[in-house]
């Protein structure tokens, strides 16, 4: 059977007699006591949110899911459409459903959703994402003496991130999806 350990972001399980998504989790092992993974799970049936901690040495009922690639269209100011590049197929999802990950999202995307029948439950971003830097400060001769110096920078989706000094307006950067941190400047 498996474990809350094997619990990830999209993981659809049967859970007090309901099925619920993993929205949000976190291993934690306390320096006294068994470890537990600590979740954040959404009701299919109600939508609702709740925070549940798992103990390591539970066994968990998981759901089948489908995962399907399709590409990020728009947002009607509610509602966040994508389409299947093959079969043209269009879903819609809420906010609720993306969570967090509605900053990363820019036109043409490439995204995993997560399915249960034909239900889409959340999506699954790439790793590595670029973006084009649209504002930040410029450079001040000088402001290098403390070596990893860093300032806030503002991409095209209104992301807000840290990026090195030299990072200017216009240039293309890589953003880790997973920590929301900068990676490396892209060469034109």
């Amino acid at each position: 059977m498996p474990s809350p350990n094997e619990l990830k972001k999209g993981t659809v399980i049967r859970y007090d007699g309901d099925l619920w998504c993993v929205v949000e989790f976190q291993r934690v092992s306390p320096g006294k006591g068994s470890s537990f993974v600590r979740t954040r799970i959404k009701s299919m049936k109600t939508g609702k949110i709740v925070e549940n901690n798992f103990k390591s040495a539970e066994t968990l009922e998981f759901e089948d899911v489908q995962y399907k690639k399709m590409q990020y269209l728009f947002n009607d100011g509610t509602l966040y459409t994508f389409m299947d590049n093959q079969s043209y197929e269009q879903i819609a999802m809420g906010k609720d459903d993306i969570g967090d990950d509605l900053k990363y999202l820019k036109e043409g995307l490439e995204v995993t959703i997560v399915m249960h029948g034909d239900t889409p439950l959340t999506i699954q971003l790439p790793l590595k994402i670029q973006y084009t830097v649209v504002e930040t400060e410029p450079a001040v001769k000088g402001d290098t003496a403390g070596g990893n110096v860093t300032k806030e920078a503002i991409t095209e989706t209104g992301l807000k991130i840290r990026v090195p000094i030299f990072v200017g307006e216009g240039d293309e950067v890589m953003i880790n999806t997973t920590e929301g941190m900068y990676v490396e400047r892209v060469a034109k």
